[in-house]
């Protein structure tokens, strides 16, 4: 029998695996996707900075630095200055940026349809118990780490 840590980490690969896979046609990696669907959620409110978005992804800091950097280059996002703080970039979806990411998340969503399946759906009674599950582990704190 596996440890959780290695289940944990054999989901993680395959669910990786899985949307780089289908997200491949529009051009996008799973960590690009990540990005991209995020700001759009995010920026509802109001344009994020890449701290805020680097803390709402799990993705390190230096790591959305150089995604945005590229997602500008291709037009898919607007990096801003912060008038109130010159040090903080906000982050914004280019209507190209939306155009690329909606269809993303509905492949995405049809890809996580698939693999909850099992689990009564998205909406099944146990996918809530495995999300609060999940939730517990990602917020509890690893001392040393």
């Amino acid at each position: 029998m596996s440890t959780p840590g290695h289940l944990v980490w054999r989901l993680s690969m395959k669910w990786r695996v899985a949307v780089d896979r289908a997200l491949a046609p529009a051009g996008l990696t799973h960590a690009q996707y990540v990005f991209l669907a995020s700001l759009l959620d995010l920026q509802r409110d109001h344009p994020p900075s890449q701290r805020e978005l680097a803390d709402h992804t799990g993705l390190e800091a230096l790591y959305v630095s150089k995604l945005a950097r590229a997602l500008d280059a291709d037009g898919l996002i607007a990096r801003t200055r912060d008038p109130a703080d010159t040090r903080t970039i906000r982050l914004t979806l280019t209507d190209r940026g939306r155009e690329v990411v909606e269809p993303a998340i509905d492949t995405v969503g049809a890809l996580l349809d698939r693999l909850l399946a099992p689990l009564g759906g998205r909406r099944g009674d146990r996918t809530a118990a495995l999300s609060r599950e999940l939730t517990l582990l990602l917020d509890t704190p690893l001392e040393g780490a």
